[in-house]
């Protein structure tokens, strides 16, 4: 291309900004607007792919869509005829990335680099609002510029190459050890992806070095799985303690035990600098980061399982008395005399029924008494005699046989 020839019959394309493995970033001027722009030109051997290029029209679509002081403005995608390239207009920014401020300068301070996180933080967080995972956030992707104002650029393109069949040589090896867990296992990326990616890069800017040092892929998938890593404050010791435990929150393996969005990390980053510890519900956070996953995970499930417990059915703690008094109170035990017991009252006679029977027993001798005379008025004196005995023998019976019942209900 000549220099009076213009790329897409509109930029005229300066010097080059980057070089990416899918990408040559280069300084343009739009002749129609008149202002400078950057023209990311993709490589040339993506447009083989048209699956590729179909996905990246629509995520360069989505990504125009996104206007906001923390994010890349986009302005304009499409192909280039002439030399057959797909390219996206962007914002210029007269900045120096992440990558390259770690690279010439070093770890930042706490502060300087809380202000960093923060603003990169509320371009997150308004994409995820608006329905777009950026998927690769890394240091070359936060933009500061001399006001030290922060953006991230490339939102969307990662989405349109994951897809891809064409081996992008470079592209995972360089991002690699930003991917979450969840991405290193094949499985799709989301807000929570960003956020890891975003503790990786609050890491790397505040120790120097990455959270895990790994040669491929599968190396980084295992040391994920195997615990967190260092400590941050023990790696840098002018790292604060609760800052160390903000960023370990976003860089737990788990997305469900990150931050719920990036408003909240951004939120916990700047109580970190203020020596708050972060807070998470139902999580005791000064501890459970401390430790690994194994020891964490068993005292969280022993705290739910009381606190998640009706308050009637919690057990009951028993106030044991103090080991001091337990003595005193035995010897004045032994001293005091025996209290006497009130007399129980005396058992039920069992003879309750007996004046009963003795009742009955007089009814029956006055009856047989009253007979007898009625029949000796009536009769001979043999027949008197005769009933006389044959009453007597009655009455006698009925003694004898109540004297029985009495003795078997008394004995």
């Amino acid at each position: 291309m000549t220099d009076d020839q213009l790329f897409a019959d509109r930029y005229r394309l300066d010097r080059r900004l980057g070089v990416g493995g899918m990408a040559t970033v280069q300084l343009a001027f739009d002749t129609r607007l008149e202002r400078h722009v950057a023209v990311k030109l993709l490589a040339e051997h993506l447009a083989e792919d048209a699956s590729f290029v179909s996905r990246f029209r629509r995520e360069a679509l989505a990504a125009a869509r996104l206007v906001h002081p923390h994010v890349v403005q986009v302005f304009d995608f499409g192909l280039d005829q002439a030399t057959a390239r797909n390219y996206i207009v962007m914002e210029f920014v007269d900045c120096e990335s992440c990558a390259e401020i770690l690279r010439d300068h070093g770890p930042l301070g706490t502060r300087e680099a809380v202000n960093v996180l923060s603003q990169a933080c509320r371009g997150l967080d308004y994409a995820h609002r608006n329905g777009v995972v950026h998927r690769d956030v890394k240091p070359g992707n936060l933009l500061r510029s001399r006001d030290k104002a922060v953006k991230l650029a490339d939102f969307g393109i990662a989405k349109a190459a994951e897809q891809s069949d064409i081996t992008k040589v470079g592209s995972v090896l360089g991002t690699a050890a930003y991917l979450s867990p969840e991405q290193a296992r094949g499985e799709p990326a989301g807000p929570a992806s960003d956020l890891y990616a975003l503790g990786v890069v609050s890491y790397q800017l505040l120790a120097g070095r990455l959270p895990y040092e790994a040669a491929s892929l599968t190396d980084l998938a295992r040391l994920q799985e195997t615990g967190p890593p260092p400590r941050l404050d023990e790696l840098a010791p002018d790292v604060p303690r609760p800052l160390a435990e903000a960023i370990m929150v976003a860089l737990h393996r788990d997305p469900e035990r990150r931050y719920a969005d990036a408003a909240e990390m951004e939120q916990a980053l700047g109580d970190a600098l203020q020596g708050r510890h972060p807070t998470r519900p139902g999580r005791d956070t000064e501890s459970t980061w401390s430790m690994d996953d194994t020891e964490s995970t068993r005292m969280l499930a022993g705290t739910q399982a009381t606190t998640a417990m009706p308050p009637r059915e919690r057990p009951r703690r028993r106030l044991e008395p103090l080991h001091e008094e337990a003595p005193v109170r035995r010897e004045r035990a032994a001293a005091a005399p025996a209290r006497r017991r009130p007399a129980a009252p005396p058992p039920r006679r069992r003879g309750s029924g007996l004046k009963m029977w003795l009742g009955l027993l007089l009814v029956l001798a006055l009856v047989a008494g009253g007979l007898a005379v009625y029949q000796a008025a009536q009769g001979t004196v043999q027949q008197g005699v005769q009933l006389k005995e044959d009453v007597q023998g009655q009455v006698q019976d009925a003694v004898d046989e109540l004297k029985g019942l009495i003795e078997d209900n008394t004995r």
